[in-house]
Formats: C-alpha cells, structure tokens, sequence
C-alpha cells in the first residue's frame, strides 16, 4: 500500500451517505418504538417481594432492611431498569458500548502506531478484570437489589459517602461526555468534510432524543445492533486492508524492524508508558474500577432478572472487547505498515494522532463504494451508544442519588419523569459546549485515561473498602476517599502541567518521512530534557495513576478505620461483603439472617 499524499481525492458518495443516514435513521426509530409504539401489553407483575428503604446510619448493622427500587412508580422502574427483565445479549452488548467508544477506536490505533504493541496486552488485562466483577462485586449489588451503585455506600456506610461518590460520578461524566462526541465529529469531519461543529449537534441531538424518548430499553436495544455495526466496520478495514497489504509476514517484519513489535518489556520502570507490569496491572485496575462500580455498568447488571444473567452478560462483555480491542491494535500495525515511510502527522497531513485511522482508512479502502460510510457508521454508532448509556445512567443518579438520596425529596412520578428528561437535555447541552474545549488538546487516550482515573480510582477504592475490608467504617472511609482523590489529581494534573510545559521527553518511536512523494517535508528536531529535574511522580506512566488512587483508598481507609473503632464484625450484614470474604467473616454475622432475605437470593440465582 502506497500512501497517497492528499486526501482530497476522496470524499464522501452517495452511497456513504446512505450508509451514514441509515445509522441515524435506525437509532432513531429505536427510540419511537420502544417509547411511543410499544406498550406494554400485560401488567407487570412483582417478580419480588418489595423492600423496605434501608435505615440511615450505622447501616452495615446485620438486619440492613431493603427494597425494591421503582424510583417513585413503576414507570420510572421501566423507564431506567426496564423492569428488571432485560435479555442477557442485548445487555451484554450495551455492556460494550457503555466502553467501546470512538476514543478506544481511535485511540488504540493511535496508540500502536506511536508506541508499539505492548498496549496490546490490555486484552489480558480485561479477560482478568473480568473474572474478578463477575465473582467479587456484582454478587453483592445483585443480592442487594439497589438501583444505583451508589446506594450500597449508604448501606454499608453513611448517606453522606454516598452522595460524594454520586458528586463524582456526574463530574466524571461530564468531563467524559465531550470525548464521546468530539472523536467521531474529527473523524466524520476528516473524510467527508462536513464541518465538525455540525457534526457534533448532530450526534448529541440524535442520541439526546431516542434516549429521552425510548429509556433504558432504546438505549439497550440500539446499542446491540450499533455494537455489531462498530464491529463489523472496524474488522472490515482490517480485512480488506490486510489483502491489500504486500501479506503477513511482511506487515510483521516491517513492524519490527521499525521497533513496534513489543511483547516482552519488562523493564520494572514506572516511568515507561508501556511495560508488561504497567499495562496489566494498571489496565487491570482502570477496567475493573469501571466494570465493577461504576452506574453505567452496574445499571446495566441490575436491568437482568437474576445473578447468573449478569455473570453471563458480563462474560459476553469481557471475550467482546478483548476481541475488538485486539482488532484495533491490529489496526494499528496495518497503520504504520503503511505510513513507516511517510508520517501523516509530520507531512501535515492530519494535526492530531487521533485522526490517523480515518486517514488510513480513506487511503486504503476509500475507493471502494460505501467503506468510508461504513467506518463512519461505526465510528458515529460507537458515540451514540457511549453517549446514550452515559446520559441514561447519569440521569438516574441525579434522580436516585442527589434527588432522593441526598436531599429526601420523594418526587411523584411526574416529577420524577420531569427530573430525568430534564436531565438528559441539559447533559447533551453541557457535552456540545464542552466539545469546543477539547479542539485544543491532543492525545485523547492518554488524557481521557488520566482524568477519569481520578474519580474512577478513588470511587472504585471505596467500594472495595466496604465489600472486601469488614472492619472498615465510615470515618476511614472518608479519609482514604479524600487521600486518594487528592494523591491522584495531584500526580494527574501536575503530570499535565509538565507536559504542557514541555519538561518530559516524547516516548513515541521514530517515523520516518523519507517516502513522503511530492511533499517537502522536514522532520522537526526533538529537543532533549533532563527529566531527573522534574518531580519523580509527575513523570509517571499514565496507567500507574488508577492503581496508586485505589491502593491509597484501601490502605488508608483500613489503617483509619482500625484505629477510629471499627465496624464490629460480629453484628456485620454478610449481605454487604463480597462472598470471595464470607469464610472470614466471623458465624455470629450469619446467625438470625432472616428468611426474606435467603428466599431473595434463591430467587436471583434462578436462571
């Protein structure tokens, strides 16, 4: 594959734009059908027995009362959890794209391009974080019934961790919701030419609306097939691009030769940006902070009938994103096969590494009628998906958590409806102006990671104080909480400073621009520092900031609690520990545990 020098022979057809608009089209009309055309034809019928709002205070006391979650009826029940009657598939491939965004496809190729394929060991890394949601955390908000994930704070904690951790998770995903439509905006821009503005304030209001219109239901059922879409068109790429390469074996020793063939760095550095232990321990961490806690996916666990769905769904989820991130990485090889000898981002082809795979794909594959619509369609469905799950969830915390949890307002059911649809417009708002921000920055993977390791880290290190730690109490909660949030946006920012301040060397591997036909191209000289200067935390790989948030949470909010009196064990609900604990845990805890509550397990487990 040669490397054309413009792009400006390609562009959008008719056929592209067909393949575009069905995307539109299609997402859309989800949200019609399930919020305007069907109805449900039977009453729904209590598949539970319903459950007492828990007690406030103290409330990792045995005996902890619970409920069944309908947020003020049963249409708001069916609006968010879509009655807790969802199928295994279609939720295990929302599972997905509350994921697999345009920032994971475009940043994985980028990724590989720049710095090699260690990165690709991140697939191990989800096949484990995998194994630990699925037997560690989800057994435990399965039990409990909650609606939000952050319910089970207050249970095991007090009202007040409860409703920091919902504070940090709306931020969390208002920082995040730009991301998610600005990486198709360049893409689509990129190949069609259609001005990024434009493409934005589509994507937000085409998501806003079968989101607003259709619930947890259009949500789910539209990213099922957008999943398959987004899957479809990057293996596509990477089929039709392989048999256009000069074969295999070639697309390998090329890649070695050029030093991106990286499988074995052991180097035990944590100033490396990819080692062996960097990105398995620190990909394993960041995935399971996200996977086991995080409302966006424990919404999806909690929208199953039964235990055993939600383990299956979550394996689903766990073999499809190791598959697809594997392709992306892939991707990223038959990139730099490509470009080895011409570098898009030094011959002015493109100004950020994010736009590198549209490139490649209107050069490899652009002549063939409908492959750029189809890697749009992708690209354009990998945002809605994203973008529909963050604003679903995110709109029932601010119902449930803020609403009901932190101020007790027992809404009616219209004001409830009028709280959550509000919500989801004024969130699609926030993230088309936020999206002006991020023109200015390059690099999505490595900063997106860095700003949501903050919340994410210190949220998942909660959490996992109160499932795995049983002495752990309310005051060194706090405490690890606020030490780790502090620790990891201290290192996250003051990471981001230096590198504005051009005060750390660029690990990216050398490219060439040697092959660069008709363009006069002069490779900027890399200026060398001496970062022995620079502070040692700030010089840290990215994948090291969650690890270090989570582990400060733990160990500080053990050590606090065990010298701020501790829970007391023996009176501790066995139901607010993760079972992988239970053997531990003293028998007084599982003496008099009522029968309500062993017929409500036995109920979960039925498949």
């Amino acid at each position: 594959m040669e490397a054309s020098p413009s792009m400006d022979s390609y562009r959008f057809g008719t056929i592209d734009y067909i393949v575009f608009l069905g995307m539109i089209l299609l997402s859309t009309g989800t949200g019609i059908y399930f919020g305007c055309i069907k109805k449900t034809k039977k009453k729904l019928e209590e598949v539970e027995p319903a459950l007492p709002t828990p007690t406030i205070g103290h409330n990792a006391e045995r005996g902890t009362e619970r409920r069944k979650h309908d947020f003020g009826s049963e249409k708001m029940s069916e609006y968010l959890l879509g009655s807790r009657n969802l199928k295994v598939f279609p939720v295990a491939m929302s599972l997905i794209a509350s994921y697999i965004s345009g920032v994971t496809i475009l940043g994985t190729t980028s990724e590989i391009y720049n710095y090699g394929t260690q990165y690709w060991f991140i697939a191990i890394a989800i096949i484990l974080q995998g194994i630990a949601v699925s037997y560690v955390y989800i057994p435990v908000f399965s039990t409990l019934q909650v609606g939000s994930s952050y319910e089970y704070l207050e249970m095991r904690f007090h009202s007040v961790i409860r409703s920091i951790a919902s504070f940090m998770f709306i931020l969390d995903e208002i920082l995040f919701l730009p991301f998610i439509v600005y990486v198709p905006a360049i893409a689509l821009n990129q190949v069609s030419g259609i001005n990024l503005h434009v493409v934005a304030v589509v994507i937000v209001i085409v998501c806003v609306f079968y989101t607003f219109v259709g619930g947890i239901k259009a949500v789910v059922h539209t990213d099922a097939w957008q999943v398959l879409v987004m899957f479809l068109s990057v293996l596509a790429v990477a089929i039709l691009s392989t048999i256009y390469a000069k074969g295999l074996d070639n697309l390998f020793d090329d890649a070695s030769k050029g030093g991106r063939l990286i499988f074995t760095n052991t180097n035990p550095s944590p100033y490396i940006r990819h080692t062996v232990w960097s990105v398995l321990i620190g990909g394993f961490f960041y995935w399971t902070s996200f996977n086991a806690v995080n409302q966006t996916m424990v919404q999806r666990y909690m929208s199953l009938p039964s235990l055993k769905s939600a383990r299956t769904s979550m394996a689903i989820f766990t073999i499809g994103v190791a598959a697809f991130v594997s392709v992306c990485c892939y991707v990223g090889l038959l990139i730099f096969e490509m470009y080895k000898d011409c570098d898009p981002l030094s011959a002015g082809l493109i100004t950020h590494d994010d736009q590198l795979l549209p490139l490649f794909v209107v050069q490899s594959v652009g002549h063939i009628y409908g492959m750029s619509g189809l890697f749009i369609a992708g690209i354009f469905g990998a945002a809605l998906s994203s973008l529909s799950v963050v604003l679903n969830s995110t709109s029932l915390v601010i119902l449930e958590d803020i609403v009901r949890g932190c101020f007790k307002l027992q809404l009616s059911e219209r004001a409830s409806t009028i709280v959550v649809k509000s919500s989801i417009i004024v969130l699609g708002m926030v993230a088309l102006s936020l999206v002006f921000v991020l023109e200015q920055l390059s690099g999505i993977l490595s900063i997106c990671t860095s700003m949501t390791a903050i919340a994410a880290g210190t949220t998942f290190g909660l959490f996992t104080l109160g499932m795995l730690v049983p002495w752990a109490n309310t005051i060194g909660t706090a405490a690890g909480g606020i030490a780790s949030a502090l620790l990891a946006g201290w290192i996250s920012f003051g990471t981001q400073f230096t590198i504005a301040a051009g005060q750390l060397n660029s690990q990216k591997l050398p490219v060439s621009v040697d092959g660069c036909l008709g363009v006069n191209v002069t490779m900027p000289e890399n200026v060398w520092v001496d970062e022995e200067e620079v502070f040692p935390l700030y010089r840290l790989s990215y994948h090291w900031i969650n690890p270090i948030g989570v582990s400060t949470a733990i160990i500080v909010g053990a050590l606090v609690s065990l010298v701020t009196k501790p829970t007391n064990m023996k009176t501790l609900d066995p139901d607010l520990i993760s079972p992988v604990i239970h053997r531990f845990l003293p028998k007084e805890c599982f003496v008099g545990r009522n029968h309500h509550t062993q017929a409500h397990k036995n109920l979960l487990n039925i498949s």
